[in-house]
């Protein structure tokens, strides 16, 4: 089923819903969880933005707040007893999991085979901290132009993931594109209960962190499958480099011509526009 494209305007970027959360000066969670193609995938992607913001939010404050509490009595050792080694990265994996819990258990009752991709990416201080599960993507543009993979896509083809489900006793079959037990062109997403249960399909997603003052990025892109199927790294940051000035940064720009390419999938983009220096954040 082909579905429309989308855009999220980058003024809803910094709105206190979604999709990009305001946590407190310096903290911000983006989490735009992209609709696979199928009307009946809705359900998962609705899901996670309507829980994963708010959950997420609380506790990354509780945190923040405890981060801060134990800066004032200066005592590094028992800040991370008393946080359980907590840290971005971790609180990221933790809430995706949960979410991937949750969700499975409210669909599966109704036998609502819905799954979806999620990708977060969360701001704080002088780094860029990035979780992904599923395919979409997220792409920066350094100071220089240059591309820079904020996240890797996860396919059934790739050697690891093979591995993951083989293991598991399941396979891969090629049907316009490489599918786990045939039916799902990724190896990783959240809900998809079926597929959960014969545990070939995983929710844990792959985090990676980036120093902002080496970087100094000028826009990162977030976005689903369906820009990737007609757009490189490479070429989607100098098609956005060039239209920064319009009122979204280029998003439905990218997103019109992902259409006119003859992308049949979703394609549901955001583009975030840094300001100043990392070191000024």
């Amino acid at each position: 089923m082909t579905s429309s494209p989308s855009f999220i305007p980058p003024s809803s970027t910094f709105l206190s819903t979604k999709p990009m959360q305001r946590l407190q000066p310096g903290i911000r969670c983006v989490d735009p969880v992209s609709q696979q193609g199928n009307r009946r995938m809705k359900a998962a992607a609705d899901f996670a933005k309507a829980h994963l913001s708010g959950a997420l939010r609380q506790q990354l404050l509780t945190y923040e707040r405890e981060r801060e509490r134990d800066r004032e009595k200066d005592k590094e050792k028992e800040e991370k007893k008393e946080r359980g080694g907590l840290s971005y990265p971790s609180i990221l994996e933790q809430q995706i999991l949960n979410l991937d819990r949750e969700m499975l258990e409210k669909l599966s009752a109704t036998y609502n085979e819905a799954g979806t991709t999620c990708l977060v990416a969360l701001l704080s201080d002088k780094e860029l901290t990035v979780a992904n599960v599923g395919d979409s993507r997220g792409v920066l543009c350094d100071k220089d132009g240059n591309a820079i993979p904020l996240s890797h896509d996860h396919k059934p083809y790739q050697l690891k993931e093979r591995k993951r489900i083989k293991k598991a006793g399941g396979f891969i079959s090629f049907n316009g594109s490489w599918r786990v037990q045939g039916i799902l062109a990724m190896s990783r997403s959240l809900g998809d209960y079926p597929l959960k249960n014969l545990n070939v399909v995983i929710p844990n997603p792959d985090i990676m962190t980036f120093d902002l003052n080496k970087l100094q990025p000028e826009f990162m892109i977030l976005a689903s499958d369906g820009l990737w199927d007609t757009f490189s790294n490479e070429e989607a940051v100098r098609f956005i480099r060039e239209r920064l000035a319009e009122p979204h940064f280029g998003a439905k720009s990218i997103v019109l011509q992902s259409f006119y390419r003859g992308c049949p999938d979703n394609i549901t983009v955001m583009v975030v526009k840094f300001k100043g220096k990392a070191s000024e954040k």
